[in-house]
């Protein structure tokens, strides 16, 4: 048997945000952590800017630096070739064993092409599999940040979880003002905060939808911020810019071929614009729920559940959307999937 083929895949995390926001400095504290001991990282900065020499040097071979160049758009033909040779270095026994990898994105870099490059590529797909997307947020710049910069809200709008970090240097009124604003860009993430002193959990990277004993908590949380902002915005959870929060729902089990068929067409569309997607699904002729997510254009494999994480069934999709409609989508979903109305 090839040894390449023998090995399970490896959950790929994402750590990204602005300029400045502090993605070096978590990584670094991180990495410090037991739970991340058989983590690697593949580091790419922005120009001149280079990571630290002695964070290399702690991690050892299982840092692997890309050339300059933001590295969703100019060089996704050496991330795949990284990704592909650290693989092969990993079967041949050069690296030591790792089940984890680290991708630390550019300050100004959109994290979805960076999706694009692991789901849907034939070849990384069977080797890799996305893990959680964990953004910075500079609790002190990061209001001005996605005001100014688009580059911010999407890295905001599509992530897991989401760092506040130099909370120690912003007041607790401008703490609170960015915490509820990235609470409306993104409901389904959690808002983590984090100085100096604070130890960051490893649970940023290591509980996520893969992992069988956090699966069901994950999703949980996921339903309890739809359902906190649900009550507070009705259907449209938040609106920032042309960025909105919003959820299909259906109490009626949906016909997988049609759902599909609507949701192939629906990001056919208007990929680009779908932003992030989390749901759980209640499937015809299925007694327990189904986890859907994708970024853009892509889709994850669906995941099965044991039972539904909070008793409701039912159909839950938050979707969060650059220039689309929310009506559109609502009206679109109800007349070709939702089969009660």
């Amino acid at each position: 048997m090839n040894p390449e083929t023998s090995l399970p895949p490896v959950t790929v995390n994402i750590l990204t945000g602005f300029l400045g926001s502090g993605k070096t400095s978590l990584l670094k504290r991180l990495l410090a952590l037991p739970a991340l001991k058989d983590a690697a990282v593949l580091i790419n900065e922005f120009g001149e800017v280079g990571i630290d020499h002695f964070l290399v040097e702690e991690v050892d071979d299982d840092v692997v630096l890309l050339k300059s160049g933001c590295i969703c758009c100019t060089i996704r033909g050496d991330l795949k070739g990284s990704l592909l040779d650290l693989h092969e270095r990993r079967a041949a026994g050069r690296v030591p064993p790792f089940s984890r990898l680290i991708l630390e994105t550019t300050g100004l870099a959109d994290p979805g092409p960076i999706v694009a490059t692991l789901v849907a590529d034939p070849v990384l797909r069977h080797q890799f599999r996305m893990g959680n997307i964990v953004t910075v947020v500079d609790a002190v710049n990061g209001a001005e940040n996605l005001d100014r910069f688009p580059e911010s809200s999407r890295q905001a709008a599509v992530a897991d979880r989401l760092v506040m970090s130099k909370t120690d240097l912003a007041d607790e009124e401008t703490i609170n003002a960015l915490r509820h604003r990235l609470a409306g860009l993104n409901p389904a993430a959690d808002i983590l905060p984090l100085d100096d002193v604070r130890i960051p959990d490893a649970a940023l990277f290591v509980s996520d939808i893969h992992d069988p004993t956090a699966r069901a908590r994950e999703v949980a949380r996921w339903l309890a911020a739809e359902a906190h902002h649900h009550d507070h915005h009705s259907h449209d959870l938040n609106r920032h810019g042309d960025i909105r929060a919003f959820v299909l729902t259906s109490d009626a089990p949906l016909d997988w071929a049609r759902f599909g068929l609507w949701l192939s067409m629906l990001l056919n569309r208007h990929g680009t614009e779908v932003l992030r997607l989390k749901g759980l699904l209640s499937i015809q002729g299925v007694d327990t729920p189904v986890v859907i997510q994708g970024v853009q254009h892509l889709i994850h494999k669906p995941v099965h559940l044991d039972d539904w994480p909070d008793g409701i069934v039912g159909t839950r999709i938050v979707v969060i959307a650059k220039g689309l409609d929310p009506e559109i989508v609502r009206r679109s979903f109800a007349a070709f999937v939702d089969q009660t109305n």
